[in-house]
């Protein structure tokens, strides 16, 4: 009668290999990733999209991916451009993603007109189709024109939400 149980993972067609890239790739995020993350957390709270950071996606890992919008955004420095990144955004688009691609420096020069590309690719992308596994989904895209500021609205209370609105065991 040994030890523990051994951990019982979910299959998913992503290689192990491919995850720890993307584990790590977290770990070791750009200055200009980061800052495009934060801007894009902000997206998802206020907007209700869904983007996560370096998601895996067959044997790539897109920096940025709303699976559900099939948008990806791929934040590059000088190492990037040859042939294995065409190669890779042809495979991409071939599984129906448009991907969204910008420089270190567009994003440290005026981050404000890259985040108004990428609401615009959000506008033009079609909805997310519902989860079978988390009810509806497909919230209702709220427009932010150039220049305009929002507040975020602070989150909704009813059923099933916890003490402040919060839902109980997400911590995110």
């Amino acid at each position: 009668m040994g030890g523990a149980a051994p951990m019982v993972r979910a299959m998913t067609r992503i290689a192990p290999r491919t995850r720890q890239n993307a584990r790590r790739l977290r770990r070791e995020a750009t200055p200009q990733e980061v800052r495009l993350w934060r801007e894009l957390r902000d997206l998802n709270r206020r907007l209700g999209l869904n983007f996560r950071r370096q998601a895996a996606i067959g044997p790539y890992i897109a920096d940025f991916a709303d699976l559900g919008r099939q948008l990806l955004i791929e934040v590059d420095g000088g190492q990037h451009g040859g042939p294995d990144d065409a190669m890779r955004e042809d495979w991409l688009s071939s599984q129906g993603f448009d991907v969204l691609r910008f420089w270190n420096n567009q994003i440290d020069r005026n981050l404000e007109s890259v985040m108004q590309i990428i609401l615009d690719a959000i506008e033009a992308a079609p909805p997310p189709h519902p989860s079978p596994t988390r009810g509806k989904g497909g919230a209702q895209l709220q427009t932010v024109s150039q220049g305009q500021k929002t507040s975020a609205s602070p989150p909704p209370r009813g059923e099933g939400m916890g003490v402040g609105g919060a839902v109980p065991g997400n911590q995110s």
